[in-house]
């Protein structure tokens, strides 16, 4: 290498002779001495000016210092028994080892430092150490704490939202006070079982529809309910009379369909309408023959527009007759459920549902206090079509395109004005089925089936009631004396 040569002071060119002794730089040179063997009784080594003897420690033999300990199976290493030791046959006098012969003169040699000799382990064939893991080195995380991360955090937000949320309670002036009692079991009647008020309107609600029909004065609206699965609906015929044969139908879910007029009965005041949709409910259908005066009764329709309306109330009246009709119109007969349920404009056609959720007629009419020409409006007297009377219209409709219109052959001029009541016959025809039972003109008709007759509406509404074919008993007077007999009721020949 280029430059100052760094040695020991020991020239290995050099054979034979005693190394010099470092120095530091600037010293002078130290006097050299002969070289000696050191051993028992020995004059140590030459010590450069201002170094320190290197001088074992009290009692220990100046032989083999520093010592080395012995370790089992392994030769012993380092200079031999004698103090420096020298080397058999190596270079310099007496065969001094190059390499301990400056030892005493080293600077930064510390004789009182510790001598150790590292034996490394001897690894078996076909083994490797068992690794280590640092236990400050980051590793992955484990399935508890990937687990602990979520749940602290909806902690820290469920407490977060909390306390956000008393302030504002606080705040916001409600303090944190409690309002109201603990609460309690519900009662039966919130129960909503199927028998139940609730029950009943849940279970009919999806069969009932607005009906809208389009005329030249604008837009006709009341109710209707689904009859049959392909889309039939009964509605009354004064919602589409007038129309120009253009009607859709709105569900209780707030579809609409386009509807289709199928036929109508201006007299029994009963009209049918088709819709194309599938998956329809139909209604079921009650006997209106088995009701009895204070039957609970559910009104269901668009009372003013307002759609899925459920109002209550009971059976007021049987067979009250009624005729209604518009000036210039057909004129029509009822022999009407009287009911005491809400009804307004807009529930005509709609449903009137028994306590168990069978339709038992069809709302029609109402009666009201108001002048001519008022918006009339419920005052708790409303009347429906016997669901018998209307469904046998209808499939009279469906199946023919018109219905048939019962008739008993006899007509009534009016009450008699006598005590006791009853209708004198005016007219009866001949070979009809008044005829046929023996009745005359002059006659004065008490009762029909036990209904007492005391105004002409009610011969002709009670007997429309009843279809065609069927069997009812009179009772009547002929002069003083009071008889009864049987009428086949019969069907109008038109």
């Amino acid at each position: 290498m280029g430059g100052t040569d760094v040695t020991d002071g020991w020239d290995w060119r050099r054979g034979g002779e005693t190394p010099a002794p470092a120095r530091p730089p600037g010293a002078e040179a130290p006097p050299v001495a002969s070289p000696t063997t050191p051993g028992a009784g020995s004059t140590p080594a030459v010590v450069p000016p201002g170094s320190t003897p290197v001088v074992p420690p009290a009692g220990v033999p100046t032989s083999g210092y520093p010592p080395v300990p012995p370790v089992a199976g392994v030769p012993p290493v380092g200079p031999s028994p004698s103090w420096p030791a020298p080397v058999a046959g190596g270079p310099g006098p007496a065969g001094a080892s190059p390499w301990w012969s400056d030892a005493l003169a080293d600077p930064w040699r510390d004789p009182a430092a510790p001598t150790a000799v590292v034996v490394p382990g001897v690894v078996a064939a076909g083994s490797e150490p068992e690794p280590v893991t640092d236990p400050d080195a980051p590793g992955r995380p484990t399935l508890r704490q990937l687990l602990l991360i979520p749940v602290i955090t909806a902690l820290l937000a469920g407490t977060l939202g909390g306390a956000l949320g008393y302030a504002f309670a606080v705040r916001g002036g409600a303090g944190g006070v409690v309002l109201g009692g603990a609460p309690a079991e519900a009662p039966a009647l919130a129960q909503r079982k199927p028998e139940s008020l609730a029950g009943v309107a849940e279970r009919v609600l999806p069969s009932v529809v607005t009906v809208r029909v389009s005329s030249l004065g604008g837009t006709s609206e009341g109710s209707g309910f689904i009859a049959t699965a392909d889309g039939h609906v009964i509605t009354n015929d004064h919602v589409v009379a007038g129309g120009s044969g253009k009607a859709s139908v709105v569900f209780n879910d707030g579809s609409t369909a386009p509807a289709t007029i199928v036929g109508q009965d201006p007299e029994s005041d009963i009209a049918v309408i088709k819709v194309s949709r599938s998956g329809l409910r139909p209604v079921e259908f009650g006997d209106s023959d088995a009701l009895a005066v204070g039957d609970p009764v559910l009104a269901i329709g668009s009372p003013l527009s307002l759609a899925n309306t459920v109002t209550a109330g009971i059976v007021s009246a049987l067979d009250r007759t009624m005729q209604a009709g518009e000036p210039g119109g057909p004129i029509r007969y009822y022999a009407a459920i009287q009911t005491d349920a809400a009804v307004n404009h807009g529930n005509s056609g709609g449903p009137l549902v028994d306590g168990a959720g069978r339709v038992v007629g069809v709302n029609s009419t109402i009666k009201s206090l108001v002048a001519e020409g008022q918006e009339a409006g419920n005052i708790g007297l409303a009347f429906a079509i016997p669901i018998n009377q209307a469904k046998r219209v209808t499939q009279d409709i469906i199946g023919t395109g018109k219905a048939r219109r019962t008739v008993i052959g006899a007509r009534a001029d009016g009450p008699t004005g006598v005590v006791g009541g009853g209708l004198r016959l005016a007219e009866v025809e001949p070979s009809g089925p008044a005829d046929s039972a023996g009745l005359k003109a002059g006659d004065v008709i008490l009762k029909i089936n036990g209904r007492p007759m005391t105004e002409p509406t009610d011969l002709t509404a009670l007997v429309r009631k009843f279809a065609p074919g069927s069997v009812v008993s009179v009772e009547f007077r002929r002069g003083s004396a009071r008889q009864n007999t049987s009428v086949t009721l019969a069907a109008d020949a038109k």
